[in-house]
């Protein structure tokens, strides 16, 4: 691939610099934004006041509040945030159609060859920072490099408000000592398997013998070994490619730690229910389903099976899980989140059931969705799942503007 320009754009604190852009009195004061405050709940991001305590993503509010007693707990506004995202992701394609949206607060920009539109990179970079600035009054970090993994490493390396240039001719320089678990893409597992092996630095990923990676992890080993050098081929997407769904799934943190299975179920019944119509809304089946449990004491198992046919009812998502739930469930341990998932996908390949109780079940599913398209989720549903489930506000992971632009439609 020739020489390239990325850019990687970080909103900073985003969802804390959200509500105080929204809520002057927040402004320059340590605030949590979260779950329901009144239940049990977890920090979503915590602000640059509230950080300088210690505080991170993930923590309990117990815990976050230990450290900073004065902190203010905000409850997640979901919708505030994606119309934000969506005001960024018009800034960001009137540079360039080359952008691709990593998450909900992150994004990628190719803006190889547009110098003579918008000026250097650099320049590019400081009119994006500014409009964000100008129109939106939030701080992001912007890392420019000549692939996604060095510009994602750039944008890290300041913050917040940073803007940080990483040359093709400092790479290797630069990288020498950086630690593995800072690169995107090398997690904490990939990063204690590496250190068997005596690898702790970039500079040594990218030295060590690739054949014996790839003997240890198979493909994935020569990756290893490309992002030790600080390589890095992968393109950044056009913003109306759709990107390929590997896996549909929800999770839930539950209100209480559950102890009893029954109650487990209900959840997983309807977590179950909301993957299939999601894989019903959007044409998907898949075979492999995935029972996620993380205990009271924050252990997390997973455990997944295949089935024979493809399948895109909550009611036989349900029954797969029951058969993983009695291999993980601990009763004394408790419960404090379940989640399922779907993988294994394909698209578009429905075919008519020909038993003719199986097509009465294909036409209750559609009537029951477009019952709950047109009146709200669950409003019919089994009776079981009458008392609703507690849920915080949550933004799925697989977030894209694409549906949120007036006019956008993407082609399939």
């Amino acid at each position: 691939m020739s020489d390239r320009t990325i850019l990687h754009v970080d909103m900073n604190a985003f969802f804390a610099s959200v509500e105080q852009r929204s809520n002057p009195y927040l402004r320059g004061k340590p605030i949590l934004v979260c779950g329901n405050p009144k239940g049990r709940t977890v920090v979503a991001t915590a602000s640059y006041e509230a950080r300088k305590f210690g505080i991170k993503t993930g923590m309990t509010i117990y815990q976050a509040k230990k450290l900073c007693p004065d902190a203010i707990l905000v409850e997640c506004d979901p919708d505030k945030y994606v119309d934000t995202a969506t005001k960024l992701f018009n800034i960001y394609i009137d540079f360039t159609p080359q952008v691709e949206v990593f998450s909900i607060d992150e994004a990628f920009l190719d803006i190889t060859g547009t110098e003579r539109l918008f000026g250097t990179p650099v320049e590019i970079a400081q009119k994006i920072k500014q409009r964000i600035k100008n129109e939106l009054g939030l701080a992001c970090s912007v890392g420019i490099g000549p692939n996604k993994l060095l510009a994602k490493f750039a944008s890290e390396s300041k913050k917040p408000d940073g803007l940080t240039v990483l040359t093709k001719d400092k790479v290797l320089e630069i990288l020498e000592n950086v630690p593995i678990s800072e690169l995107c893409g090398i997690g904490t597992k990939m990063t204690q398997h590496l250190n068997k092996f005596g690898i702790y630095t970039c500079g040594q990923l990218g030295r060590y013998p690739f054949e014996i990676l790839q003997r240890r992890f198979g493909i994935i080993g020569l990756y290893l070994h490309h992002m030790g050098l600080g390589e890095d081929e992968s393109p950044v997407r056009y913003y109306y490619e759709k990107e390929p769904v590997k896996s549909m799934g929800h999770s839930l943190t539950l209100q209480e730690d559950a102890h009893d299975k029954e109650i487990v179920k209900r959840h997983l019944l309807q977590l179950s229910e909301k993957v299939g119509r999601r894989l019903r809304r959007e044409n998907y089946q898949g075979r492999t389903v995935t029972l996620i449990l993380r205990y009271a004491d924050f252990e997390t198992v997973a455990k997944q099976h295949t089935l024979k046919k493809f399948i895109d009812d909550g009611k036989l998502i349900y029954e797969a899980t029951l058969g993983i739930l009695d291999t993980l469930f601990i009763q004394h341990r408790g419960v404090r989140l379940t989640g399922v998932s779907v993988s294994n996908l394909i698209q578009g390949a429905k075919q008519l059931d020909i038993l003719p109780e199986e097509r009465r079940r294909e036409g209750l599913l559609y009537a029951l969705d477009q019952i709950n398209d047109k009146f709200g989720e669950f409003t019919i549903t089994y009776a079981k799942l009458l008392k609703p489930a507690i849920e915080g506000n949550v933004i799925s992971p697989a977030w894209r503007p694409h549906k949120h632009i007036p006019g956008f439609k993407v082609a399939t």
